[in-house]
Formats: C-alpha cells, sequence, structure tokens
C-alpha cells in the first residue's frame, strides 16, 4: 500500500507541475507570438486574412512607382509569401532607423525589408533563413578625391561620409574610416546629394545603389573599389522572438522559392529594366 500512495503521489506532483507550466507559458506568451502556447503568429496572420509587412523606401527594394504604387524586389517577395498564404498583404512603411522597435511592439507580422543579419540584430530579433544577399560599397566624388582606388584615403579626420541612418553601411563607414567624420540621413536620395553637393566626400551604401548612383551621374561620382564589395551580407526576414512555428514556416517558403527569388532578384538587382517605374 505504501509503494501505491508514493506512486499516486508522484502522479499527482507530475500533475500539478505540467498544470502549472501551461499556465506560465499562456502568461508568457509575447505579442504576436504563441499566445498560450497554442496560437502562433502564421495562425493569426490566416484568421486575420493578412500579412502586415513592415518595410522603408529603399530603391529598388520598395519605393513608390510614377502612380503611387508601391513596387520592388520586397515588394515582390511580400506579395507573393501573402498570395501563397491565400492572405492579403498590408505594408507598414517605416523609417529604418525604428524598424526594429516598431516589429517588436506589434505594428506589423514581419520585416521583409533587405534587412542584413547581425549579431546586435539577432539580439532583439529572430531571423527566418536568407533569402537574399547584399554588401556594402562606395561611390566618391571624383571632384573632391580624385584618383582613388582604396577607402585609406577616406580614413581621414576631414573627410566626410554619407550613409542611410541605421543601416549596415553605417557600421562598415565606421569600421573602415573611423577617423572620418559621419553624416547620416533617413533616405538614399539625402545620402547621395549630400555627395552631389560637395557636402561630402563618399557614400557608403547597400549593393546595388552605389553601381546605379554611379552610373546616373558619373561626371560626378565614381566607385573606387571597381566593383569589389567590403562585405557580403545574407539578408533575411525578421520576427519577433517566442514563435519558432511561424520562423519553420517562413524557412521552409523561402526554401522552395529559391529559383522565383533568385529571378526576381535578377530583375531588381541586376540591371535598371524597371527605371520607367519612376517616371523620370
Amino acid at each position: 500500500m505504501s509503494h501505491t500512495r508514493n506512486w499516486q503521489k508522484v502522479v499527482a506532483t507530475t500533475m500539478v507541475i505540467a498544470l502549472l507550466a501551461g499556465l506560465l507559458a499562456a502568461c508568457s506568451g509575447a505579442p504576436g507570438g504563441p499566445a498560450g502556447g497554442t496560437k502562433g503568429q502564421v495562425d493569426e496572420i490566416l484568421q486575420r486574412g493578412a500579412l502586415k509587412v513592415g518595410l522603408d523606401i529603399f530603391v529598388p527594394w520598395a519605393f513608390k512607382d510614377k502612380d503611387g504604387n508601391l513596387v520592388g524586389f520586397e515588394v515582390d517577395v511580400a506579395k507573393k509569401l501573402a498570395a501563397d498564404m491565400g492572405v492579403e498583404v498590408e505594408f507598414v512603411p517605416t523609417e529604418w532607423s525604428g524598424i526594429i522597435p516598431a516589429l517588436l511592439t506589434g505594428k506589423f507580422d514581419v520585416i521583409i525589408g533587405g534587412m542584413g543579419v547581425t549579431t546586435e540584430r539577432a539580439l532583439k530579433v529572430n531571423f527566418s533563413d536568407p533569402y537574399e544577399w547584399s554588401g556594402v560599397d562606395v561611390v566618391v566624388n571624383k571632384n573632391m578625391l580624385p584618383g582613388l582606388t582604396s577607402l585609406d584615403a577616406l580614413n581621414d579626420e576631414n573627410v566626410v561620409i554619407a550613409a542611410r541612418l541605421g543601416a549596415t553601411p553605417v557600421a562598415a563607414a565606421k569600421k573602415y574610416a573611423p577617423k572620418a567624420q559621419l553624416h547620416q540621413f533617413d533616405t538614399d536620395e539625402a545620402v547621395i546629394q549630400d555627395v552631389l553637393n560637395g557636402n561630402a566626400h563618399a557614400a557608403f551604401s547597400s549593393t546595388p545603389t552605389p553601381a546605379f548612383w554611379a552610373a546616373d551621374y558619373p561626371d560626378v561620382l565614381y566607385r573606387p573599389l571597381g566593383g569589389k564589395l567590403l562585405n557580403n551580407q545574407p539578408c533575411a526576414f525578421a520576427v519577433r522572438k517566442g514563435d519558432p512555428d511561424t520562423l519553420a514556416f517562413f524557412n521552409a517558403w523561402i526554401l522552395v522559392n529559391q529559383d522565383w527569388l533568385k529571378e526576381r532578384s535578377d530583375y531588381w538587382y541586376g540591371s535598371k529594366d524597371w527605371a520607367p517605374l519612376l517616371g523620370e
């Protein structure tokens, strides 16, 4: 009898522990995560009937065409992802410097905006598998610093470098030219205008933007590295932590759409066939 009573106590204690664990899990569910461990973000998206996507304006990642429609590589990716889920897509344009905080507070479900994977960002969000790769390139004002073939001359306290606020080119500028002054702007247009106006000697930006800038303004700009990139960085979807099922779904979607992703990448980044969309 004593063995039977001891066994009953063990079973009862195990059941209580399991119940408490379930209650704790339910109370600790993060916003947009698997609330109570029963519903993940994918389930909420399907129930809502819409995928909310955070992004910022970067040409050709995401921008408005001459008719005011949002277009670009990231827009194509988000639209196809939503279509494959059988839901609508809602874009939530957000300044890049505040896009991770906006994700964490639940303003949208996922960042699909060419976000490079970094250790600092990975402390705040979970990243999917890479769906694109990007690097940092440089353009220089040839009237201010002609004939450069390396970045050595940029590492000078009298040199000014322009870059996008909150983006990975800022980190590259600090790494390769730590002595230089740094002008940071909310838009790519302001970055390159700073160089064209002679207020900055150079601009750091993600590929393929510097190549397009140099082609658009050949009388003013050149690429001192001749196409060599400072890094080759994976880009991934960013989601809130604590929802492995949603992350697994996004990873599966990226895996089965590799050919399609390459085709759209070649179109948006490998040429400027889309340039008439700008209406310039």
